[in-house]
């Protein structure tokens, strides 16, 4: 099992859940995170962490979310990691109850 960055992070990327994190299993991209699932020790911390409930079990995905597992796995592969927290976007708090925000990920 690994965990897995959804939709709802996108264009929020609070980064909450990095701070918590014991090993460097987050990536960074241009308005969203990622987990590396080669990395990610299971440990369930950044989960509760998520103030926007983006982050799930693989095994507990919300329906139509199950893409996110290849999708955090290709983009872990090239963006860099990120191991400090970081304020969010400005506008972080406008995009914190939008959903089907998928169009909107810059990669």
């Amino acid at each position: 099992m690994t965990y897995v960055v959804t939709e709802a992070c996108i264009r929020c990327k609070y980064t909450d859940c990095v701070e918590v994190c014991p090993v460097d299993c987050f990536h960074e991209g241009p308005n969203f995170l990622v987990i590396d699932p080669e990395v990610c020790i299971d440990c369930a911390l950044c989960e509760f962490e998520c103030p926007v409930d983006a982050i799930y079990a693989d095994d507990r995905l919300p329906a139509g979310q199950e893409h996110f597992i290849d999708l955090n796995a290709r983009l872990a592969q090239r963006w860099p990691v990120l191991s400090e927290r970081k304020p969010a976007p400005p506008d972080a708090d406008d995009w914190a109850g939008v959903s089907e925000k998928l169009d909107y990920l810059e990669d």
